[in-house]
């Protein structure tokens, strides 16, 4: 499992307008070669009449798979600066195609690129972006009177629990962070005096959007 990093959630569209020149830029999670193409000819078919389609991508455990295209335009204006951003956000396994329709003004090879650029950062801002961290399904089991210094523990260090329940004992279900986890067991074995139980679960990622834990499969990156 590699470490944390960021991807798109919710795809996102936006436009930007260069002298008449229309660039939709539409950004989606893939994770592979196929997904990629599936999604191009997507906006291929959306965009039947439009002059050039042209898109960047990156995948893979550590971004080795990653490609480009100027589908027509000026070599290098399209597709490397479009890369470029989506390096520069730190995201991974993202692809961003955007669609041009020409205004009738030439725009230049620092027009394009800038333009190219804008649009793909509009994109970008227009998606839902997290942030996925490895972390740990954790089952902690205690009784009543150490609920209370469990809890304490975990508020302190923002863990985030996703169930409990509650009976002649309790049962927490938490995610923890790789990097914590064992931190965090050894703080609730000596906050409880060893009283509590706990049960390490399956190896995930995890991300917090709106205050909201989203689990994910263990994956690569």
């Amino acid at each position: 499992m590699v470490e944390s990093y960021k991807t798109v959630y919710e795809e996102g569209q936006d436009e930007v307008v260069e002298k008449k020149s229309r660039f939709i830029a539409v950004v989606r999670a893939v994770h592979s070669e196929e997904e990629a193409q599936a999604f191009l000819e997507e906006i291929r078919k959306t965009y039947w009449n439009a002059r050039h389609h042209c898109y960047a991508y990156v995948f893979g455990t550590n971004s080795e798979m990653q490609r480009c295209s100027d589908d027509g335009e000026p070599q290098g204006t399209a597709g490397k600066p479009m890369l470029d951003v989506l390096n520069a956000e730190g995201l991974h396994d993202t692809m961003v195609v955007v669609t041009r329709y020409f205004g009738g003004t030439l725009l230049g090879t620092g027009g394009l690129v800038r333009a190219y650029q804008k649009a793909a950062k509009s994109g970008i801002l227009a998606s839902t972006v997290i942030e996925k961290n490895p972390g740990k399904k954790l089952m902690i089991y205690t009784d009543y009177t150490g609920l209370g210094k469990i809890q304490y523990i975990l508020g302190q260090r923002g863990i985030h629990v996703l169930d409990t329940s509650y009976t002649d004992s309790v049962v927490l279900q938490v995610i923890v962070s790789v990097e914590e986890e064992k931190a965090v067991m050894a703080e609730i074995t000596e906050g409880t005096n060893g009283q509590a139980r706990m049960e390490e679960g399956k190896t995930c990622y995890f991300a917090v959007l709106n205050g909201e834990v989203l689990l994910f499969e263990e994956e690569s990156a």
